[in-house]
C-alpha cells in the first residue's frame, strides 16, 4: 500500500474553477454583484426576477465558482425556436443589459464561463454594451480568442457630463443662465404655485412612479409614438421599474426629481444612482407647459443636488437632441448590441450572417474594415452605460 501523500508548502491543490447551470435565478447573481465593478453593482437578483415580471421568459443561471467563490453569474433566457438554441442577457434596455461578475475576474474565469454557456446555447445575445464596458469587453475578447464569432450592431453614440469637471470649473450653473432660467420660473409660476419635490425609493413607490406616469400621458412619448417606450405606464415599462422596489437596496438607488405646477405634474427627471455615477433614465414633461422649459428648469436643479450628493459622472445615454450638449455633456463610447456564437456550425453561420446583424442596426462611422467594430480594441474601464430614452431607431433594434 502507498504512503498517504501529505501536503505541504510546496504541493498544493490548484484552485478548482467550475461552472453550473441552475434552472431560474440563482441568490448567487447578489453575491457577485456585491463584488462588480461598481457602476454594474445594480445587476441585483430582483433586477433580473422584474425583467421576468415585466417581460416574461424562463431564466436559467450559470455561476462559476473559483475554489467555491462565486466570480460571476450570467442568466439568459431563450428565444425563437427551440432547436436553435438562442439566448439573451434578460433585464431591461436603460442603462443597459450584462451580467454580473467579480471585479478584476481573469482568463480563466472567462473561459470557464465560456465553456459552461456553450453546453447551454448556440448563440448569446447581450446588449445594448457599451464599448469598453469593464465586464462585457474582456468576456468578449476571451471569446474571440477561444473560436467564438462575434457580431456587433451600433445602436448610438453615448453622452456623458463629468460633474467632477463642471464642479472644478467654477460657478455652475453660468450666471446668464441662472438670469434666463429665473424668467422661465416666473412665467411658470402665472399657471400655478411651483412645487420642486425630489423622491426616492419608498415614496417613490408611495405614488412618486404614478405622478412620473400622468406626465409621460401627456407628452409626446404618448402623442407621437404608441407609447410602449413609456418608462412608468402600464402600457409602457411601468411593471419592471415598479417592481426593482422590491429590492431595498436597489430602491435606494432609485431617485426622481419632480416640479409640479399648482397640483398638477408637469415635468421630471428620474436617476439610479451607483455609487459616484448617476444614469438619467428618462426625463419628460406636459407639453402644456413648453412654452417655459419646465424640463430645463427641472434638470439644473436636478443636476445641482447631484454634486451635493458627490456624483461624479452623470450618462445622459443615447443620442443628443441637443440639450445635452448644451448642460456640458460629450459624446462618449459607442453603443452595441452583440451576439455571440459558440465554435463550430453557429460562429460559421455567423460569419455569413455579421453583414446581416450590421445592417439591422444603425449607421456606424466608427466602424472598422474588418467587420470587428471597435469592441475589441476598448479598454476594459468601468464606463457608463447608455441610459437616457431610445429613439425609435432604437426601439427597433431592441425587438430584433
Amino acid at each position: 500500500m502507498p504512503p498517504p501523500l501529505l501536503l505541504t508548502s510546496r504541493h498544493r491543490l490548484l484552485p478548482t474553477m467550475r461552472a453550473t447551470a441552475f434552472d431560474g435565478l440563482s441568490s448567487l447573481i447578489d453575491v457577485v454583484a456585491e463584488a462588480a465593478p461598481v457602476g454594474h453593482r445594480f445587476l441585483r437578483y430582483h433586477w433580473y426576477a422584474s425583467a421576468l415580471l415585466a417581460y416574461g421568459g424562463r431564466a436559467r443561471t450559470i455561476v462559476v465558482e473559483d475554489d467555491g467563490e462565486a466570480i460571476a453569474a450570467l442568466p439568459f433566457i431563450r428565444f425563437g425556436p427551440e432547436p436553435a438554441a438562442l439566448a439573451t442577457v434578460p433585464g431591461c434596455y436603460w442603462p443597459f443589459r450584462c451580467f454580473p461578475a467579480r471585479q478584476g475576474i481573469n482568463e480563466r474565469g472567462h473561459v470557464a464561463l465560456l465553456d459552461g454557456l456553450a453546453r447551454e446555447v448556440n448563440a448569446l445575445r447581450i446588449g445594448p454594451s457599451y464599448d469598453g464596458d469593464a465586464i462585457v469587453t474582456p468576456f468578449v475578447a476571451a471569446a474571440r480568442a477561444r473560436g467564438w464569432a462575434v457580431l456587433d450592431r451600433f445602436v448610438a453614440d453615448s453622452y456623458l457630463l463629468d460633474l467632477a469637471a463642471v464642479r472644478a470649473g467654477g460657478a455652475w450653473p453660468r450666471p446668464s443662465t441662472i438670469k434666463k432660467n429665473r424668467f422661465h420660473e416666473k412665467h411658470l409660476a402665472s399657471h400655478g404655485a411651483l412645487d420642486w419635490r425630489f423622491l426616492e425609493g419608498a415614496a417613490l413607490a408611495a405614488g412618486g412612479f404614478d405622478q412620473m406616469a400622468a406626465v409621460e400621458e401627456k407628452s409626446w412619448i404618448a402623442t407621437s409614438t404608441d407609447g410602449r417606450d413609456a418608462k412608468f405606464t402600464r402600457g409602457g415599462h411601468g411593471t419592471f421599474w415598479r417592481s426593482l422596489t422590491g429590492d431595498p437596496v436597489l430602491a435606494a438607488m432609485l431617485r426622481t426629481a419632480m416640479l409640479a405646477v399648482g397640483d398638477a405634474p408637469a415635468a421630471f427627471s428620474f436617476d439610479m444612482d451607483v455609487g459616484p455615477f448617476s444614469y438619467a433614465i428618462a426625463n419628460s414633461y406636459d407639453p402644456a407647459f413648453a412654452k417655459h422649459s419646465p424640463g430645463k428648469l427641472l434638470y439644473y436643479r436636478n443636476l445641482m443636488r447631484a454634486i451635493d450628493r458627490g456624483i461624479q459622472t452623470v450618462d445622459w445615454g443615447a443620442g443628443d437632441s441637443g440639450y445635452k450638449r448644451v448642460i456640458g455633456a460629450r459624446k462618449g463610447p459607442a453603443i452595441r448590441d452583440l451576439l455571440l456564437l459558440r465554435p463550430g456550425m453557429p460562429a460559421i453561420l455567423g460569419q455569413a450572417l455579421r453583414a446581416l446583424w450590421r445592417r439591422s442596426g444603425n449607421p456606424d462611422i466608427r466602424a472598422d474594415p474588418q467587420g470587428e467594430g471597435s469592441s475589441e480594441s476598448s479598454s476594459a474601464s468601468d464606463t457608463i452605460n447608455p441610459a437616457s430614452p431610445a429613439p425609435a431607431s432604437m426601439a427597433s433594434i431592441n425587438n430584433l
